[in-house]
């Protein structure tokens, strides 16, 4: 199975400009989601989970963010915002014609996330946040920034793929053909045949400035109610254990029973989700029925799926 490759012309600051997104299953399917990817990656990143819920019977789409993969780069780099994003896929999901959808979100694809199902009216009916939450790790966005400003350029694909075996060894063990993919689909090749990464380098603007402060979020996750599912890497730098348990006990959902969380080993910012056992907790939680999202006690601290 491989996915329709579309597009979508999204109003911004400059006009209008295109999203890309991969497509994969039938658009008829009872449920639809959505899944976003981190900072500098891109929706292919998501193509093993994509096909996998896709055969499940979902309608997935897997968007390229703003100045990413197939999707037009912006004028400015004070153009790359929160409000750019969200603006952007909200007008994808009402390109996609239905009522709800799911939501995954590895990293800035779970800030994304969040800020929609935080709004009244979302329509976000479950969501999963891959190692983020509402507390994010300065050291942690200081080293992804210090790595984004960097001119990576490499002399061949092998090249390429070497280098991103290192820089994303917490993404977890995995396949040397799920390397390979993921070195194809970040990858641009410049005129004179060299690599580099398939992405504005404009999109570093927002970390010109170091983070010393960690980010908080509570705002926004005091305001989501639906069903939530959190994956950590059990190594991540990013999201702390602590902020995890936090959020289990604290908000609308958790208060509800309806915050489930697992921690993935050997994994830390962010896992691929490309293995069968980090797909399938996320695919039982999508496809769970209404009922099995119960009311419990919101004090345990017991881990629970969905």
């Amino acid at each position: 199975m491989g996915p329709q490759l579309k597009e979508v012309a999204v109003l911004g600051r400059s006009g209008f400009h295109r999203l890309a997104y991969a497509a994969w299953g039938s658009p008829k399917a009872q449920r639809t989601v959505v899944c976003v990817h981190g900072v500098s990656r891109n929706g292919r990143d998501f193509d093993t989970l994509a096909e996998f819920l896709a055969e499940a019977g979902a309608h997935v789409i897997a968007p390229d963010l703003p100045g990413r993969g197939r999707s037009d780069w912006l004028p400015s780099a004070l153009h790359y915002t929160d409000r750019a994003y969200t603006r952007a896929l909200a007008t994808l999901i009402a390109r996609l014609d239905v009522d709800c959808v799911d939501w995954i979100g590895t990293s800035l694809g779970g800030h994304i996330g969040m800020m929609i199902a935080a709004e009244r009216g979302s329509p976000i009916r479950r969501l999963v946040l891959n190692d983020f939450g509402a507390k994010i790790s300065a050291p942690a966005l200081r080293r992804i920034g210090e790595y984004l400003v960097r001119p990576w350029c490499f002399a061949t694909m092998d090249q390429f793929e070497a280098h991103l075996r290192e820089a994303l060894a917490p993404f977890g063990s995995l396949s040397n053909d799920q390397w390979r993919r993921l070195a194809i689909h970040s990858a641009r090749q410049r005129s004179n045949g060299a690599f580099e990464f398939n992405c504005d380098p404009a999109i570093a603007g927002r970390f010109s400035v170091p983070i010393w402060l960690d980010v908080v979020l509570w705002q926004l996750w005091d305001c989501i109610e639906c069903p939530v599912l959190i994956v950590r890497g059990q190594e991540s730098d990013l999201l702390s254990a602590d902020t995890v348990r936090q959020m289990s006990e604290r908000g609308p959902s958790a208060k509800a029973g309806r915050v489930f969380n697992i921690e993935i080993a050997g994994c830390g910012h962010a896992p691929a989700l490309m293995d069968a056992d980090q797909i399938e907790p996320i695919r039982d939680f999508l496809f769970a029925p209404e009922d099995a999202i119960v009311t419990v006690d919101p004090t345990s601290r017991e881990r629970r799926s969905a």
